[in-house]
């Protein structure tokens, strides 16, 4: 079963941009941590089946988010390392 304060963040992250208030101050006042500690947390909730039942948008949703933020970051570092970019020896 799905904590208060996991559900909580879903809820969260279902209508954030509806605040007024900027997004880390809410994150700082509401869950009592850090953003980063936040995202953390956030990472380990989407993994867990109970979320899915909680809200399943939000949830398919934040996955491909952060697939593809994985995507963009792998393939910034096949750049930086010249991956792909057809030199040969």
């Amino acid at each position: 079963m799905l904590s208060e304060r996991h559900a909580a963040m879903l809820d969260f992250e279902r209508s954030w941009w509806e605040n007024t208030d900027p997004r880390d101050q809410v994150i700082r006042a509401r869950f009592q941590c850090s953003p980063d500690e936040y995202h953390a947390e956030l990472t380990t909730v989407l993994d867990d089946p109970a979320a899915m039942d909680h809200d399943p948008l939000v949830v398919r949703r934040l996955k491909r988010l952060r697939l593809r933020a994985r995507k963009l970051r792998h393939g910034a570092a096949e750049v930086a390392a010249g991956v792909g970019e057809g030199h040969h020896a």
